[in-house]
């Protein structure tokens, strides 16, 4: 059967603040029930020309066939408004970003070896479907060589508002939505005074993770000056839904405090019978008060809250979940890496009281300045004595630890930490894939840009 998605104003409306704070709170779970949830996205385009999949193309390949094609393996079709926009599958779901970006959002998985046996999973479907059709799917953080004129946009319609919008917050909203990919891991908390500590350790270091996982160096056909374009992208997208969030750090923090920044954030939409009102701009604080002037005298329901909390786009989101959101998307070894090294630094007391240890003296400045340089310069970024190389390499001897203490093992005998491998290479070098690549592409690939399309594909 084909599902729809919420089509909004269902259940009984929102008629105080505490029931916005109760959502966070009701993602409070024992640890022993704490789960991992892995996102990853990726371009997909025509192996014949290497121009971008647009959602429809006659007889060539394109994201709808994509779609169509993977139902195949048990993927249920998801529509709006009688259109295919996405897939779900036992937990997971396969959704489409702006510019056609295929994501995966996987489903809640007990260690990283189940996470990464997912990945492989799905990136063999992925394979099997797209050689049937001339497609391939490349494992980049930024778009090495479409333009946004040349990029399509996917038929979903909360995209024709936030593309209309981007311009009057940013000068790259558009960059964002149409050519970055970004991979992330979702993660649990047991409390509020829990969900504080993981929250300010992991705001504190997603700078760490931009350097490590750093993979888009080209833009245009050429390089960029960046080795994370993409982290770059963000700091000019929307400085009010976006950022680092300095509150988090402040004595009292929790999720009170994390709703009223919520609420202040300007709109995007309200769904209502399967439609997106434009409400670009306006306060859900107004909408709460039955004051919203596109829905005179109605209240919000909790889908209206959720639909809000997933505009907001901090380095770290808070949902009933944290969300780590720093890193390039990259190739498959990557996609099981991050949730390793978030699960190794998060998940275990004595691994989290280390990493807080190292970061709870680090300044709002010295916080801002590594997200910004870390995109720029990723490992080579100057931090008090030493750089961001120095640091990344206790972080993840702390994370390895805390992947140790968990003693999760594969059918080998093996535990997570062999996942941070090749983190651990590149902290040991300072050399981040990025680096590799503007190499190879100012030496072997002679200054051109298509080899990216074999090289970098999965």
């Amino acid at each position: 059967m084909s599902g729809t998605y919420n089509p909004g104003g269902e259940g009984a409306p929102i008629e105080n603040l505490d029931q916005l704070t109760g959502y966070f709170a009701a993602g409070s779970k024992p640890a022993d029930a704490f789960r991992i949830g892995t996102e990853h996205e990726k371009f997909g385009f025509a192996l014949g020309d290497h121009t971008p999949l647009p959602y429809e193309n006659g007889g060539g390949p394109s994201v709808k066939k994509m779609l169509e094609g993977l139902q195949r393996f048990g993927w249920d079709p998801v529509e709006e408004d009688g259109v295919l926009i996405a897939l779900k599958r036992k937990g997971a779901s396969i959704t489409l970003e702006p510019g056609g970006q295929f994501e995966l959002s996987g489903a809640p998985l007990e260690t990283i070896h189940q996470t990464c046996g997912e990945v492989n999973g799905h990136l063999k479907e992925v394979r099997e479907v797209a050689d049937e059709i001339g497609a391939g799917f490349l494992g980049l953080g930024f778009s090495p060589k479409w333009s946004l004129e040349e990029t399509p946009m996917m038929p979903k319609a909360r995209y024709k508002l936030m593309k209309a919008y981007m311009p009057k917050v940013g000068t790259m909203g558009h960059q964002m939505m149409f050519r970055s990919c970004t991979v992330q891991t979702n993660l649990d908390f047991s409390s509020e005074a829990d969900m504080a500590k993981k929250f300010r350790v992991s705001l504190a270091l997603q700078p760490i993770a931009t350097a490590l996982f750093a993979n888009s160096p080209f833009k245009d056909k050429g390089l960029n000056g960046f080795l994370s374009y993409r982290g770059h992208v963000w700091t000019d997208t929307d400085n009010h839904r976006t950022g680092m969030l300095p509150f988090v750090f402040e004595d009292g923090f929790g999720f009170e405090q994390y709703r009223d920044w919520a609420l202040d954030v300007p709109m995007y939409f309200v769904k209502r019978n399967g439609e997106y009102l434009d409400a670009t701009g306006k306060s859900f604080r107004d909408f709460l008060a039955g004051k919203l002037d596109i829905l005179p005298g109605e209240k919000p329901v909790m889908s209206d809250w959720e639909d809000h909390l997933s505009t907001v786009f901090p380095e770290v989101r808070l949902k009933t979940f944290l969300e780590m959101r720093g890193a390039d998307s990259g190739p498959w070894n990557t996609l099981c890496a991050l949730p390793a090294f978030w699960v190794g630094l998060l998940y275990d007391d004595t691994a989290l009281d280390a990493a807080w240890d190292l970061v709870k003296d680090w300044t709002e400045a010295e916080r801002d300045a590594l997200r910004l340089g870390a995109a720029k310069t990723g490992l080579h970024t100057p931090f008090r004595n030493g750089t961001l190389q120095d640091v990344a390499q206790q972080v993840l001897a702390i994370s390895r630890a805390g992947l140790n203490a968990r003693k999760r093992l594969n059918g080998h005998g093996e535990n997570e930490a062999l996942f941070l491998d090749d983190l651990d290479e590149i902290a040991r070098t300072g050399r981040t894939r990025a680096d590799d690549l503007i190499a190879r592409f100012k030496d072997e690939w002679g200054g051109e840009i298509e080899p990216v399309f074999t090289e970098c594909a999965y």
